[in-house]
């Protein structure tokens, strides 16, 4: 890191016409930072939780190794390059049942409650968020994939367990946002230019959040050296080749076939709605406008479709399929086409420089499944793994136990965040192999 004579403050923000971007952390805010006692290019710390359902296919997912010498079985391979930035934990068992109960403990670890009322608990990332996200413009961001509607039983609970990670209160699930357009205007217009008049005048009319921030951009730029002039024009092209992807989406929305749920902004195909919600968070955690999210990447009872990798039985379905060979087959193709589109958003991190590391080294992720088998409900031994952190704990590894409450995961994990808590759902301790940095 090259240290400047001139001082930005990390706030900087560039305004132009219904528009406020955050800026990245750039070299010359650092004598800033130094200033009021930080130490100097020490990074804000991030945590992410991404959801995946009905389970995994465990012989190709687990390792048969522990330790650092594990090998990735085939559902884990796209991971290979950040295979040193992994923790694989093993053995873990969920406190809720069900489908609805997966979603609903996963980061509650509380046992769902049956009957037409919601009750949960607080989840571990609102409790990181309470912590950690109160400087930022969002102290969380919730994310997904799918709508909320769903038609059909929910194993006598309600429905909106499947909707949702993050609860504020053991009563209030928050709602994950899934239109990259909505997302987009919430990191990066301000009160007026997101209200829903102004966002379809400006769809109607094809224009750029961005437009209005030149006489900002040339500023800044003057302030700044030459690798913070770089970083920036890097920056703002990203946030512009976000916008002009969910620009592109809304165009061709009125081409989606009726059974596709994807909403105003999202593209067609899963996975490049995966992706454009994965820089999305890329873009919030570089400006550090919040440094929590949680992202639902598909809900338990999902009818999804895959055509994309040649699976077009809704995943629900697949799960069920009594033809053994080919559930095993199909699945293990569904949860590799997921983990390839972590690994995209763990090589984005990997690449972004962030005070002396990158995003990934300052980020945790956690990814997983509430179920272990989707097709007996299995809650107990957990496909998890956790990307990134290198900077909170040893990484590069892969960690067995056999019976261990998932809360326990969570209480290290918070522990790295500093907070402190007692008791975590129906965690016993935090796991002492995470202890170590």
């Amino acid at each position: 890191m090259f240290i400047t004579k001139k001082a930005l403050s990390r706030r900087t923000m560039l305004r132009g016409i219904g528009t406020a971007v955050a800026l990245p952390l750039l070299d010359s805010m650092i004598p800033a930072l130094s200033a009021l006692g930080k130490t100097a290019g020490k990074p804000a710390m991030r945590f992410s939780a991404m959801y995946v359902p009905m389970g995994m296919v465990m012989e190709n997912w687990t390792p048969k190794t522990t330790g650092a010498d594990f090998e990735l079985m085939p559902i884990m391979q796209p991971l290979t390059p950040f295979k040193k930035q992994l923790t694989v934990v093993s053995g873990l068992d969920n406190a809720g049942i069900g489908h609805p109960g997966a979603t609903a403990a996963f980061l509650t670890n509380v046992r769902q409650k049956n009957g037409a009322d919601i009750y949960a608990g607080v989840s571990m990332d609102q409790l990181i968020a309470q912590k950690i996200g109160q400087d930022t413009k969002l102290p969380s961001l919730e994310l997904g994939l799918e709508s909320a509607a769903l038609v059909g039983d929910c194993e006598n609970t309600n429905c909106g367990y499947v909707n949702t990670l993050a609860y504020s209160t053991p009563t209030t699930p928050l709602p994950v946002e899934t239109n990259p357009r909505e997302v987009f205007e919430r990191l990066f217009g301000d009160a007026e230019s997101t209200t829903q008049a102004a966002r379809l005048a400006r769809i109607s009319e094809n224009k750029s959040l961005l437009d209005s921030l030149t006489a900002d951009v040339a500023d800044v730029v003057r302030r700044v050296g030459a690798g913070d002039r770089t970083k920036v024009n890097e920056y703002l092209d990203a946030v512009r080749e976000v916008e002009r992807r969910i620009q592109k989406a809304e165009a061709e929305s009125g081409d989606l076939p009726p059974t596709v749920e994807a909403p105003m902004g999202a593209p067609n195909v899963y996975g490049d709605h995966a992706k454009l919600m994965f820089d999305l968070q890329l873009l919030a955690y570089q400006s550090d406008l919040t440094r929590v999210t949680t992202f639902l990447m598909e809900r338990e009872f999902s009818s999804r479709r895959f055509p994309e990798i040649g699976l077009n039985e809704p995943h629900h379905s697949t799960t069920h399929n009594p033809d053994v060979v080919a559930r095993l087959e199909n699945i293990t193709l569904i949860n590799t086409y997921q983990v390839s589109l972590l690994a995209y958003f763990l090589e984005k991190l990997a690449n972004t420089p962030d005070g002396d590391g990158t995003l990934l080294d300052h980020t945790a992720i956690l990814y997983g499944s509430g179920l272990s088998d989707g097709n007996i409900h299995l809650p107990q031994n957990l496909p998890i793994v956790v990307a990134g952190g290198a900077s909170m704990f040893k990484t590069g590894r892969h960690v067995q136990y056999k019976g261990v409450p998932f809360a326990n995961l969570h209480m290290s994990l918070m522990e790295k965040y500093g907070v402190q808590v007692e008791k975590l759902g129906n965690s016993t301790g935090a796991l002492q192999e995470l202890a170590v940095v």
